[in-house]
This record gives structure tokens, sequence and C-alpha cells, in this order.
């Protein structure tokens, strides 16, 4: 094993449960990508758990996976059907989140519910306005019209407002049909973008949904690897491919077997920091497919002690901000050579 990964459920349930008791509608889960990475197979029990009711999915195989860990619970497809799936989304209570005529024109058949996806300005999935005004219920039994945010990242960016304006809009005409419009950072934005249904995602594993402010989630995973052996250079000498790094000084670095291959990115190459006793140490060199080197020169990390790579102080946020991406992709990139430990749950 490359590392030990370990994934507090705990932590996720509480998560869940601090951005419920924010919005006074319902509050659901998104475990898409296998709960951002973290295993839907462990983490939609726990949300589960702690009385989420609302589950949501990118693919049908996914909510198929889940769907007896969550008995009872609305789980939505959030790409939608195509033909030839109505039966097993029937078979297995799943909804579908429709976003065009051809969509809905297979799901019609089955006489079950539904949810409407409105684009407001994303431009990918979704039924236009005009289309939307045009449908009206029309017969259609639908558990909510939705619509999803494009900057909601951004707290003071207009154009949530305007696709709040343009929803808002659009649901008159589904009137008594119940309405989702906040993501994990939406659900911060303001009393303007509560509705019958928050989709949090992101803060449910750390994520900070709220930049720029102290993050109010709980943090959700600890990466750790042990140091497979500790080199010492003298100034002059190199690390790694392409010699990108030399060392200034008599230096000792630390060879860890984490690589691109277990999601850490290589991108990182000579930008990230692991923590060493709490303390900050310096990625060196070039992230290979297997190995990472740091220098821990000033520290007395020895081989067979750990480097923490993802903690307290130090999450998914953190990382991303060195790999240039987003905490999203920290997480779901993070590979199955670390051995996996649930906390809780």
């Amino acid at each position: 094993m490359s590392g030990l990964l370990e994934i507090d459920l705990d932590a996720i349930a509480h998560n869940w449960r601090l951005l419920d008791a924010s919005h006074p509608g319902a509050t659901g889960g998104v475990i898409k990508a296998d709960a951002y990475g973290l295993g839907a197979a462990k983490v939609a029990p726990a949300l589960f758990a702690a009385r989420c009711r609302h589950f949501f999915v990118a693919h049908l195989e996914e909510a198929v996976a889940v769907r007896k860990l969550v008995p009872g619970a609305l789980l939505g497809v959030l790409n939608g059907l195509r033909a030839g799936e109505a039966e097993v989304f029937a078979a297995h209570d799943i909804t579908p989140v429709l976003g065009s005529m051809a969509e809905l024109a297979l799901w019609r058949e089955t006489g079950r519910p539904a949810i409407l996806h409105l684009d407001t300005g994303m431009s990918r999935l979704g039924f236009t306005a005009a289309e939307m005004v045009a449908l009206g219920t029309d017969g259609l039994r639908l558990d909510y019209v939705m619509t999803h945010l494009v900057s909601a990242d951004e707290p003071g960016n207009p154009r949530s407002a305007a696709q709040a304006a343009a929803f808002a809009a659009v649901t008159v005409h589904f009137p008594g049909v119940k309405r989702s419009l906040a993501n994990s950072y939406g659900m911060f934005l303001g009393p303007g973008f509560h509705s019958d249904l928050a989709r949090p995602g992101a803060a449910l594993y750390g994520i900070n949904p709220t930049p720029g402010r102290p993050n109010p989630m709980r943090d959700v995973v600890r990466l750790t690897a042990p140091i497979l052996q500790i080199r010492e250079l003298s100034p002059g000498e190199t690390v790694g491919y392409n010699a990108t790094w030399m060392a200034r000084r008599p230096s000792r670095i630390a060879v860890l077997g984490v690589g691109y291959a277990d999601g850490y990115h290589r991108a990182l190459s000579n930008a990230a920091t692991a923590r060493f006793d709490g303390a900050p140490v310096p990625l060196v060199g070039r992230v290979s497919m297997d190995l990472t080197t740091f220098d821990v020169t000033d520290t007395h990390a020895e081989t067979g002690d750990v480097l923490e790579l993802l903690g307290p102080g130090h999450g998914a946020d953190a990382l991303a901000l060195e790999a240039g991406t987003n905490g999203y992709e920290v997480l779901t990139a993070l590979g199955r050579r670390y051995e996996r430990r649930y906390i809780g749950g």
C-alpha cells in the first residue's frame, strides 16, 4: 500500500447536520463519483443514519449500487436517462433528472415521478426556459424542479442572483411543485437561495463552501505515507526526473511511495507541502508515478516515520491551491492503492 487514507464518516454526518440546520427546506446529499472518491458504500449509510433522505448521483449505475443502502430515500440521477434505461430506473425506484424533451418522452410512459432540470446559464444539461414554460406540469408527476448555479463559489458574482431570478420566473408555471436550487456554496449565499431542497456535495466532504472565510465544515480526510528511505545529498546534487531541484546545502530527502498514480498530481512538483510533526516540509523535484520526495533537512524524520499529505490545517482546498486545481479534483483523484480506514459511521 502506498499510504493510509483515513475517512471520518462522523465528520461527514456532522457536516450534513450543520448544513441541514442552516436550511429551512430539506437537505440532500450528493454522493456521485463514489462520494467524491471517498466511498459511496460507506458514506451513503452514514448520511442515511444522520436522517438524510435525498441523495444524488451522476449515473444510473451509481444509483443501483447504493439503492439498498438508502431504503425509501429519493435517489436522483443528475445525468438523466438514456434509451432502454427507464425500466431499470423504475425497478429500483430511482428518479431521473430530466433535461430534454427526448428524455421526457422516454420517461412519460412509466407514469412515475421525475425531476425537471431547468438550465439557467450553465449550458450543459437541462431544458431552456421557453421549453419549460411551454411544458408546464402537463399532467407530469414531478418531485422537484431544479437548476444548477454557475458561480456560487464567487459570493459577489451577480450571475447567481440572475439565475435565482430566472429560476423563480419559470417555476411560477409549476404551482405546487417543489423547487431545488442551492449546491454547497449556494447554501451560504443567503435567504434568496433557500428552496425546498438543497443539494450539497463538496461541503459534506470538508471542502470550504465559504471562500475567503474560515471553513465551517469539519475535516474529513487524512492521508499519510511512510518514509521509504532518507537520502543524504550534498550541495549541487539533484532530485527526480529532469533534475528540476538542486540541493543548495547538505540536505536530507525523504522518499514516499506515493505518486500521480495515487492521485497525487504531477502539478504538485516543487509546489506542495506535507507535514511532519505538524511542521511543513516542501516537496522537491518532480512527482513521479509511484514516488515523491520531500526536503526534511530541518526535521528529525527518519525512515519509517510518516508524513501527512492531507489533514487538519492542510486539507483538500490547500493541496488544490498548490496544484492549481480545486478540492473536488483532489478528492475524486485519490487512488486505490491507499489502505482505507473509516472512522465512525
